[in-house]
């Protein structure tokens, strides 16, 4: 069977209908994530054993299993033993599923940006009064910040690929879309294909975002 051009063209603003749905899912599991990455990361930090060796079991969990069977566990597996959360759409596993997941992977990150700002400044910062809240606010802040930035943004991206998972849930998004659209006309390659380019679109738009974004926020540390 030859490619069919014409199926391809016509098939991406079906597909570009689902974009709101996956941007949806994509934001709502960055900012989740951010949210138990900073968790994470003050619980590795802390002084008590017993919070700081939960804090490291839960990353090497979620960062050592495929997110594919985080989000089974999540979505079949748990309302099993707590039937309460049978209650959990498709949509919201996703979104939850995606968000424990990279939480993992931010918690690190933020743990590399924060121990390579100079712990020097932070301790010349508290001797002229400031308090750790201050020194963390005007001075680890904003350089670490920098620091994350490209690793922020390079996650946001994974993240906007891994919300194409939700249709093995039963979630209707780009990529469900494009695997019913398949099923439906047997035009395998034109309907994936179709896909992949509204991804790369995407990917490079918010690449250019991010490095937009680095420019402004490395113009002050400029040469």
């Amino acid at each position: 069977m030859n490619f069919d051009f014409a199926y391809f063209i016509r098939s991406l603003p079906q597909l570009l209908s689902y974009l709101p749905l996956t941007f949806m899912l994509a934001v709502l599991s960055m900012i989740f994530s951010v949210m138990l990455g900073i968790l994470l990361e003050s619980m590795i930090r802390s002084r008590v054993k017993a919070v700081s060796a939960a804090g490291n079991a839960y990353i090497l969990f979620f960062r050592s299993t495929p997110l594919l069977v985080q989000l089974f566990l999540l979505y079949y597996g748990l309302p099993q033993i707590f039937p309460a959360l049978s209650a959990i759409n498709a949509f919201q596993a996703t979104v939850m599923g995606i968000s424990l997941n990279n939480g993992a992977y931010l918690a690190e990150i933020f743990r590399g940006a924060i121990d390579s700002v100079d712990r020097g400044q932070a301790e010349a910062a508290q001797s002229i009064g400031m308090t750790r809240l201050q020194t963390f606010r005007r001075i680890v802040f904003p350089q670490a910040y920098r620091v994350a930035l490209p690793s922020l943004g390079n996650t946001f991206l994974v993240i906007i690929k891994e919300t194409s998972l939700g249709f093995t849930l039963g979630l209707t998004e780009m990529m469900g879309q494009a695997k019913l659209m398949a099923a439906d006309t047997l035009k395998v390659m034109e309907a994936f294909l179709s896909v992949s380019f509204l991804y790369l679109v995407v990917a490079i738009f918010f690449g250019k975002l991010q490095g937009l974004l680095e420019k402004k926020v490395g113009k002050p540390y400029a040469q």
